[in-house]
């Protein structure tokens, strides 16, 4: 979470050193009284609020659509009689005076911003000295060391603050379009951890429903169509497509059939005792969180029992998050193996998710909800999971 705070005043700072440019425009020419605030704070709330209007739309990247959302804010933002943004080939939008007069020559008149990184002032060469559009600046749009793009404000004469200032929104744009790219970048992470844990579903669990399921077709038929189903089901929501988060009502549901058919091969071997408060069950959490601890638990509970494996999985209430634990009464293992396996250096065979699920917790929810897990030589393993019921952007579709 402290990323995020840190990307959000890294985002403001640009905005507030134009903030002074819009304060004299507005300050010296009040469009009207209010008893609430000094001309200045007044002013400095309407620039962050227009700015906090313009971000969602550049977030998702710099397209025609985002571009022509924006640039109405944007024009807002300078006080300027008209604004364009482009990218590297093409005019996305253009937002005040004289757009079909201006909008042909403006690629052409950025040619040296977009290919220098550099901003520059030019004349538009309009004779009428009543002309709106006598002037410009154009800035540029970086992302990654790359000009994506510029922003162009148009003013009836030059003016170098103006200048100034279009550059710190041309930066603030660009502070926007990077943080696009970071979560660009942050799902493709959280798809390729999800494919990581997809592809550590054994195959020889796949291999062994299967081969369980089928000794039952003809002993007892129905008992094997049911198994079959399970097996559908949960292989259905493993391999699912849409979402990177779930319930807990619908990770628990796919447990259960994960359970049901491990119960089918192991019979009397396996004992599993599920506790669930019902008030819990909406919690919204990572998918695919719970399974590769379940899985764990099933693994370490039946490596070396010569009787029966305990498994007990509990969800209950606690304020404002919910807390899950998971216990096997199995081999468990050494606390220094355990850190070598969360740090991911335990290999592929070790800890089936472990490091993954305690990435991904602390990703979503911060530091504070990582894994907990207590073992020992023999001593089986309890793992606790708190999750927060309610977390802005964590939503299951």
């Amino acid at each position: 979470m402290t990323g995020t705070v840190t990307a959000t005043l890294l985002a403001l700072c640009p905005l507030l050193t134009a903030t002074g440019f819009l304060i004299g425009r507005r300050t010296a020419h009040p469009a009207g009284r209010s008893d609430v605030g000094t001309p200045v704070e007044r002013a400095t709330f309407e620039t962050l609020h227009t700015a906090s209007l313009a971000a969602p739309a550049l977030r998702a990247g710099l397209t025609e659509d985002t571009a022509r959302t924006s640039a109405r804010r944007l024009r807002t933002l300078l006080g300027t009689d008209a604004l364009a943004v482009t990218n590297r080939s093409a005019v996305l939008a253009w937002d005040g005076a004289a757009g079909q007069q201006h909008t042909g020559h403006v690629l052409g008149q950025v040619v040296p911003v977009l290919a220098g990184g550099r901003s520059v002032a030019f004349d538009c060469g309009c004779a009428d000295v009543d002309c709106a559009l006598r002037w410009a600046v154009a800035a540029p749009v970086v992302a990654d060391g790359r000009v994506l793009g510029s922003v162009v404000a148009y003013a009836p004469r030059e003016s170098a603050v103006l200048a100034r200032a279009t550059d710190e929104v041309a930066r603030w744009v660009s502070v926007q379009l990077e943080l696009a790219e970071l979560d660009r970048s942050r799902t493709r992470l959280i798809e390729a951890e999800i494919k990581a844990l997809r592809a550590q579903i054994s195959p020889h669990f796949i291999f062994n429903s299967l081969a369980a399921i089928a000794s039952f077709v003809r002993t007892d038929p129905e008992r094997a169509r049911e198994l079959l189903l399970e097996f559908a089901d949960f292989t259905r929501y493993s391999f699912r497509r849409h979402g990177e988060f779930t319930t807990l009502a619908d990770e628990l549901h796919s447990i259960d059939q994960y359970l049901a058919l491990v119960r089918a091969r192991f019979g009397d071997r396996l004992s599993v005792t599920l506790q669930i408060a019902p008030e819990v069950l909406p919690v919204t959490l990572p998918f695919l969180c719970l399974q590769p601890l379940v899985e764990n638990a099933v693994k370490h509970g039946l490596e070396g029992a010569v009787t029966r494996s305990r498994i007990t999985i509990g969800a209950t209430d606690a304020g404002a998050e919910a807390e899950v634990v998971i216990e096997d009464d199995g081999v468990g293992m050494d606390p220094a193996r355990l850190r070598a396996i969360l740090r991911g250096e335990g290999g592929a065979s070790r800890g089936i998710g472990l490091s993954n699920v305690d990435e991904r917790l602390r990703q979503v929810f911060g530091d504070a909800y990582g894994l907990v897990i207590e073992t020992g030589v023999g001593a089986g393993t309890k793992i606790t999971v708190r999750i927060p019921k309610y977390r802005a952007g964590v939503h299951a579709p």
